[in-house]
């Protein structure tokens, strides 16, 4: 049958919270790489395209069987006569690509995921579907605010961006949005939501503009370090969220007293860093933000994923061993600049984890006096418990820190659709879905009160 043809193998196993700083080391565009694949497959070149797959897909297509997949497939469709669109988005920390190709008889989605190294992290082919369009939140409302856009500039870096801003005289205060890991766009897309964009028109309708930017790696690709084999975190994040700040505070109609950092996943880790060095900062939202070094939090999730999924036994241990394997090799004392190591498959410079060895957040977030606000999910697999109590025992006891747990919500802040009640699964992140509107109005009556703790009602154990 057709339906059971189609689904070939999708095999997304990167977590979504490892920093793919290398995605911009690859010599092409992923829409283009897909490309490449496709016509490879087309033309019978199908060593080509197995010797591109991670070693997930390996296990899953042993060799040889792609060549007799696509003889069936094409056996039923006929032959591929063109490519009529295609369109790219995070998934799962892998950038996917969907090209809707006409084939003689059908015309059918040839979805290519590919990991931060540029392996083939899944293929699938499946009947066309139309791009996802995003539509509005209900708490969004259109007529209350405008966009301009708007270029954040850092040295010879400038990123497209977007303000937000209500209708009105003003001034009014600002959030700047800081992307999680990945080379994500201004709306911070990942599979069909917009987080970002949720958070820019809601809190907009409510009185808070919003500057949201495309990330630098995004952007630039290779070019977004002068020196790739020396990337830290401060070409990644730190010193565009700065420069974002900055042009904030000078845009008119904008209180340059009122200019609030939201970092959401890895900007959440990041944004005690960027207020550190930034006394424009006037306060700081913690989104799903880890306070726990970045390969720990890779080896808990593969534990987790690897126990959710139906992988034979010998298999998931020799990928958890593989992710503790380069979680040493990280934490090493011999560790130096310009070594390689691994984070969820992807080859990561030593700088990047060199830098960060000293950072701590939930200390670094104790020594600032703006007012923070932190909120989680109790659905987020990505970034658990473990976390948001880890930053209550450094925080609590300061008067102008606030925090919230959302029951049912995932990392997005959306709400989750895997069965059950305890954590989430990676096909939360694939559902359509918003910003849950509780959220953006908590964060609105924080910032507009100055940091002050919101009216919101707590849930259990939460202030």
């Amino acid at each position: 049958m057709l339906a059971r043809l189609l689904i070939l193998t999708w095999v997304a196993f990167v977590p979504s919270f490892a920093p793919a700083a290398l995605a911009q080391s690859l010599p092409q565009t992923p829409e283009a790489h897909a490309r490449e694949v496709l016509n490879q497959m087309a033309t019978g070149k199908f060593a080509a395209v197995e010797a591109q797959y991670d070693e997930h897909v390996k296990a899953a297509l042993p060799a040889g069987k792609l060549a007799a997949t696509w003889s069936a497939l094409t056996g039923q469709v006929g032959n591929l006569v063109e490519v009529t669109g295609a369109y790219s988005q995070q998934a799962s920390g892998n950038e996917v690509v969907t090209l809707a190709c006409a084939f003689e008889r059908m015309k059918l989605d040839v979805i290519v995921g590919f990991n931060a190294n540029g392996e083939i992290a899944g293929l699938r082919f499946i009947p066309h579907q139309d791009a996802p369009d995003w539509s509005p939140p209900g708490y969004a409302v259109p007529s209350a605010f405008t966009e301009q856009p708007v270029t954040v500039q850092f040295q010879h870096w400038a990123l497209p961006g977007t303000l937000t801003i209500p209708n009105g005289s003003g001034p009014f205060p600002i959030a700047v949005l800081v992307q999680g890991s990945g080379p994500h766009d201004a709306d911070e897309t990942i599979g069909p939501n917009k987080p970002f964009k949720d958070l820019a028109w809601g809190l907009a309708s409510q009185g808070v503009a919003v500057l949201r930017y495309t990330k630098r790696t995004a952007q630039y690709g290779l070019k977004a370090s002068d020196d790739p084999a020396a990337l830290t975190v401060d070409d990644e994040t730190v010193n565009d969220a700065r420069a974002a700040v900055a042009l904030a505070a000078t845009q008119a109609r904008i209180d340059p007293k009122r200019v609030y950092v939201l970092g959401h996943s890895l900007g959440g880790y990041l944004a005690p860093r960027i207020a550190q060095g930034d006394p424009q900062v006037a306060g700081v939202v913690l989104l799903a933000g880890s306070c726990r070094p970045l390969e720990q939090i890779v080896v808990e999730q593969i534990r987790y994923i690897v126990g959710i999924s139906n992988m034979p036994a010998d298999e998931a241990q020799r990928r958890i061993a593989k992710a503790e394997q380069d979680a040493k090799a990280i934490e090493s004392p011999d560790l130096k600049k310009g070594d390689t190591v691994h984070l969820a498959g992807a080859p990561v410079p030593a700088s990047y984890f060199l830098d960060l060895r000293n950072y701590h957040p939930a200390e670094m977030a104790a020594s600032l006096s703006i007012p923070i606000l932190v909120l989680r999910g109790t659905r987020d697999y990505n970034v658990t418990s473990a976390d948001y109590d880890a930053w209550r025992q450094a925080l609590s006891a300061r008067p102008n820190v606030s925090f919230k747990l959302y029951p049912g919500l995932t990392h997005l802040f959306m709400p989750s659709i895997s069965p059950g009640d305890g954590l989430g699964t990676p096909a939360d992140d694939d559902h359509p879905g918003h910003v849950d509107a509780d959220v953006v109005r908590d964060i609105s009556a924080w910032v507009l009160s100055g940091g002050q703790r919101p009216k919101m009602t707590p849930a259990k154990g939460d202030s």
